[in-house]
């Protein structure tokens, strides 16, 4: 029961995943989710494979590092052993690949007494509320405001808004949290109300990695939203919806907003994918906990199993996150068919 309980995150989201594909599978047709599904096996297959061989022809030795003055030959061939390291490389990545075939990413190298899994579910949590609650805020900004670009399009209004979003675009998170930085430590030197610059667990240091993160993807909302949104106003049955007498608030969010909606599904999808995995700049230079940071420490340590346990789970979540993108298309846009 406490197994259960402990995985009941996780439970949760395969159900809601395989209700939505069952679903999409009467609207769509089940040949597509079988294509779709097959090739995301294969997708993780050669992610796997590509992960493997580039740690294993990496420069350096692993065993070597770990014990460091305390290295003897002895044991130096115990821990490679223990590891599967002195196997011929094919035999390694059988091993591996039926590791995964049970579900399993293996235990870490540095400490063998942690499986792989019960360090990513240490970071992933923490990386994912950063990431998902950032792409929210930058759609509920960007959408709207691009919108109001779109309706108001060569206007002052246009002008300023494009300008503000290149800006924002423009400026990477790796410049924005070095000023932030000084800018709260200024504050706190002047006795002034001033924000975390590093950590994670309470708003006031939540607030402004959420913040910052949300500033680039804003912009790609808010320009994608613009462009598609044009491109729908000047179809003939936005005509027709305001040739019948309907107000301009109906026909943008009734006719043309729905319309409008694919190319903003498909950067959601991967976006979505890549923010569980998290978010490297931001996690090291706010010192958060996230599964970045922790892979980062895993590539300096050499700790191949949990590098690849990372590049597995994004690997696993892009695909998905596509497979999601693809059927959503024919759920918003009848004329998608699959044959």
């Amino acid at each position: 029961m406490d197994q259960i309980l402990s995985n009941l995150p996780l439970l949760i989201v395969v159900v809601l995943l395989v209700g939505f594909l069952v679903y999409t599978g009467f609207h769509i047709g089940p040949r597509f989710l079988v294509r779709r599904i097959a090739g995301l096996v294969f997708v993780i297959l050669g992610v796997s494979f590509v992960t493997f061989i580039l740690g294993y022809l990496a420069p350096g030795d692993v065993v070597v590092n770990q014990l460091g003055v305390h290295y003897t030959v002895a044991g130096a061939r115990a821990l490679r052993h223990l590891y599967g390291l002195d196997l011929p490389w094919w035999q390694q990545y059988g091993n591996y690949l039926n590791q995964l075939l049970h579900f399993s990413l293996g235990r870490s190298w540095l400490t063998y007494s942690q499986t792989v899994w019960s360090i990513l579910s240490q970071f992933v949590p923490v990386s994912a509320t950063l990431g998902l609650s950032s792409l929210v805020l930058a759609a509920i900004l960007g959408i709207p405001l691009g919108m109001l670009a779109a309706v108001r399009s060569n206007t002052r209004y246009d002008t300023v808004i494009q300008t503000v979003a290149l800006a924002f675009y423009a400026l990477p998170s790796f410049v924005i949290i070095p000023f932030y930085a000084l800018a709260m430590v200024w504050l706190n030197y002047q006795g002034l109300p001033h924000l975390q610059v590093s950590g994670w667990g309470t708003w006031d240091t939540m607030l402004a990695p959420i913040v910052i993160t949300a500033i680039n993807s804003f912009a790609g909302y808010l320009r994608y939203t613009r462009t598609s949104v044009i491109e729908v106003l000047r179809q003939d049955y936005v005509r027709t919806a305001r040739a019948k007498g309907l107000s301009e608030r109906v026909v943008l969010w009734r006719h043309v907003f729905k319309n409008a909606l694919l190319p903003l599904i498909t950067i959601t999808g991967p976006s979505v994918g890549f923010v569980v995995t998290g978010l490297f700049i931001t996690e090291n230079l706010f010192n958060i906990p996230g599964i970045g940071q922790e892979a980062l420490n895993a590539i300096i340590s050499r700790d191949f199993p949990v590098v690849q346990g990372v590049t597995i789970l994004l690997a696993v979540t892009v695909a998905l996150m596509n497979l999601v993108t693809d059927v959503t298309y024919g759920l918003v846009d009848p004329r998608i068919k699959v044959a």
